[in-house]
């Protein structure tokens, strides 16, 4: 049963994400990785100098632990996610988060999307590119076709679009310190406080 973590706020969230993820490994994975928005906001305030750093492995946490070691991973918001296969092998390239061809838009999902086959030759024809084996890689492809400036709005036609379950949290480097989360029939839970703002799959994600 995949985990889902989210965080954003004052603080450097790397942390934050690994600690959250460790506490949803009880749920089973076998694979995990996080999406760290690093760099800060551009003149305009678009973040132009934003950068989606993106780390992740198959196998145990502990092995993406010291992966990111020496990784500059500095920013105060991102995703984590720990995968369970069920569409493609439990392989680094199948694990989450996934990103769009441009690597402006990273996507972390639970659940499965059951029309994904035909969403990705639809994406495909209209010159999209994929890597992994997954149902998942379709959405942040979604979310660039139909993003017109707000991730929320490109959220929004994109559960218009896909059929299934599951909980999706997305981040973008047009949009800075922002993160959108849906669910399908899915549990997702959101918690506030003065430090920052968290999304995860389960409570124990985001107890300390």
């Amino acid at each position: 049963m995949c985990g889902i973590v989210g965080y954003t706020g004052s603080k450097k969230c790397r942390d934050i994400l690994m600690g959250g993820l460790k506490r949803l490994e009880y749920r089973g994975y076998d694979s995990s990785g996080i999406a760290v928005m690093n760099g800060n906001m551009g003149n305009d305030g678009a973040g132009s100098k934003c950068k989606i750093m993106v780390a992740k492995e198959a196998g145990k946490i502990n092995i993406l632990e010291d992966k990111i070691e020496n990784f500059k991973m500095d920013g105060d918001c991102g995703i984590g996610h720990t995968r369970w296969a069920t569409h493609g092998e439990p392989t680094k390239v199948n694990a989450h988060p996934h990103l769009e061809g441009s690597g402006r838009i990273a996507v972390v999902h639970n659940g499965i999307i059951e029309n994904y086959v035909e969403l990705r030759e639809e994406l495909e024809k209209k010159g999209h590119s994929f890597i992994s084996d997954t149902d998942t890689e379709v959405l942040p492809h979604l979310l660039e076709e139909y993003k017109d400036g707000s991730l929320i709005q490109a959220m929004r036609k994109v559960l218009k679009k896909v059929k299934g379950s599951g909980a999706i949290v997305a981040i973008s480097s047009d949009r800075p310190g922002e993160l959108v989360g849906a669910r399908i029939f899915s549990p997702l839970i959101v918690g506030i406080s003065p430090e920052g703002n968290f999304i995860a799959s389960d409570i124990p994600a985001v107890l300390e």
